[in-house]
């Protein structure tokens, strides 16, 4: 490896970081303009759904891929690309005309997203010794999680005042000069290697993914009948069964599975996984809850309810990042998962309605372990790999990131099939839903029964942060 510059390190962190906030602020930025996007294109709950899972699937399909060109090819060249491709599909978000353009612009996004996440961790760590990439990864790992939570509260301010096209208007500036800056100042200090794509690889995990969310998804709007559903999540799973077999006899495959011999790298993956299906969905589920029939907030009154999140995460997990530098504690990152763990189970109890007063200490335990497991965690996971694997790691675990939110999407619209008829629960989505029609047996009933579901997914993602700390302690 070439000695590193030391002006050229915080180039490196300073240009990444952008490019991974602005990945991550489109994870979340459409959430909170999906009401008044549904209003202003007509959608239906499906393709509002998608719309948001879409970007997700896409970009988790993409990531090993690219993570693996990367370690090939050079993570600078395909860093660069994907930040010119992500800024040219938020150009195409801003003058759709229907949802599913929308969807369809915003995998592009996801394309050029799939570069930036696969690539930043890898050039950060090439950048910096190993002393401190914690504090680095940490630094990084801000700007990801809180991009993702930071989007609720940009995309609020901005659909409010300059509709909710403007959420995407503002990656164009940033974009250009982030993109132009990368192309002129970053540098090719990673080793390449040349291998085979494992296609077949590829095409198994995308058909995995894809076939696994339609089934859920679909058959939770009762798109498809039961026997569909069930054909889709078993083919679904058979691929993936596949997908594992072929991937321990592929000269090259798509993932290295020999990474996972090593306990840490095994159970931070682990915990990684877990962690994004319990707070995938969050963002989602507050969002409607605050802007829904009991609380009725404007998207600026409730991005403003979500700054704890944001403001908590960003003192923590620097300072978690600089504490595994020096301790190198797996309990780091348990901690934090259990701090998540109690924010959700005191949002269990959630009513009709509640005071932004009520929501700062859930909320911000929510982000403190969201901000105390990030950085730790990460960095474990790329000191755990020899440098010419960082490009695969980087994009295992955000592959694992991605498909995990995914998932909790679907797993949300699971829990409200079982709570709610679909035709009640699209109008509460869709901003439709009124209460005085709400008399099944009684006024309310069916916001009794949206208010129960909230309560029931809080509580998983309760038990899922508890389950990878246990999951985590056995591993390792």
């Amino acid at each position: 490896m070439k000695p590193v510059k030391l002006n050229y390190k915080w180039v490196a962190l300073s240009n990444t970081t952008i490019g991974s906030l602005m990945a991550s602020l489109d994870r979340n930025i459409v959430i909170i303009a999906l009401p008044t996007i549904a209003l202003d294109l007509n959608t239906s709950l499906i393709t509002l759904v998608w719309i948001t899972i879409g970007y997700w699937v896409v970009t988790a399909s993409a990531l090993l891929t690219f993570g693996r060109l990367a370690d090939m090819f050079g993570r600078v060249k395909l860093y660069n690309f994907g930040f010119a491709l992500f800024t040219f599909g938020s150009t195409l978000c801003c003058i759709s005309q229907t949802g599913e353009q929308l969807i369809l612009f915003r995998i592009i996004q996801g394309i050029g997203a799939a570069f930036i996440f696969s690539n930043s961790a890898a050039i950060i760590s090439d950048s910096f010794p190993e002393s401190e990439r914690g504090k680095a990864l940490g630094i990084n790992q801000i700007s990801i999680v809180v991009g993702s939570v930071l989007g609720l509260v940009v995309g609020g301010i901005l659909t409010t005042y300059l509709g909710w096209r403007s959420i995407f208007w503002v990656n164009i500036p940033i974009g250009i000069f982030a993109t132009l800056w990368a192309f002129s100042k970053l540098k090719e200090f990673g080793h390449t290697k040349k291998e085979q794509i494992d296609w077949l690889g590829n095409i198994l995990m995308t058909l995995s993914l894809l076939l696994l969310l339609f089934g859920i998804t679909f058959g939770s709007f009762h798109i498809l009948d039961t026997t569909m559903t069930i054909i889709f999540i078993f083919l679904g799973s058979l691929f993936l069964i596949l997908f594992y077999l072929i991937e321990r006899k592929t000269l090259y495959p798509m993932i290295d599975l020999t990474l996972f011999q090593s306990k840490i790298f095994t159970r931070s993956n682990v915990a990684i996984f877990l962690n994004s299906m319990a707070r995938g969905a969050f963002s989602f589920v507050i969002v409607f809850y605050l802007q829904g029939p009991s609380m009725s907030l404007s998207p600026l009154e409730a991005g403003l309810y979500l700054i704890p999140v944001s403001l908590a995460l960003a003192i923590f997990a620097p300072i978690t990042g600089w504490l595994y530098d020096k301790f190198r504690s797996p309990l780091l990152s348990q901690i934090g998962l259990l701090i998540s763990a109690m924010g959700f189970l005191m949002l269990v109890n959630i009513g009709e309605q509640v005071s932004i007063i009520d929501m700062i200490l859930p909320l911000t335990l929510i982000g403190a372990g969201m901000g105390v497991f990030t950085s730790p965690n990460r960095a474990a996971i790329m000191n755990s790999v020899s440098q010419n694997r960082r490009g695969i790691a980087a994009g295992v675990s955000t592959t694992l990131v991605m498909t995990g939110s995914a998932f909790s999407i679907a797993v949300v619209f699971l829990v409200f099939s079982f709570m709610l008829p679909i035709d009640e629960t699209g109008k509460i989505f869709l901003g439709t839903f009124q209460v005085s029609s709400d008399s099944e047996n009684s006024p309310g009933y069916f916001l009794d029964k949206f208010l129960q579901s909230l309560r029931y997914i809080f509580l998983i993602s309760a038990l899922l942060m508890i389950a990878s700390v246990l999951i985590q302690h056995k591993v390792g």
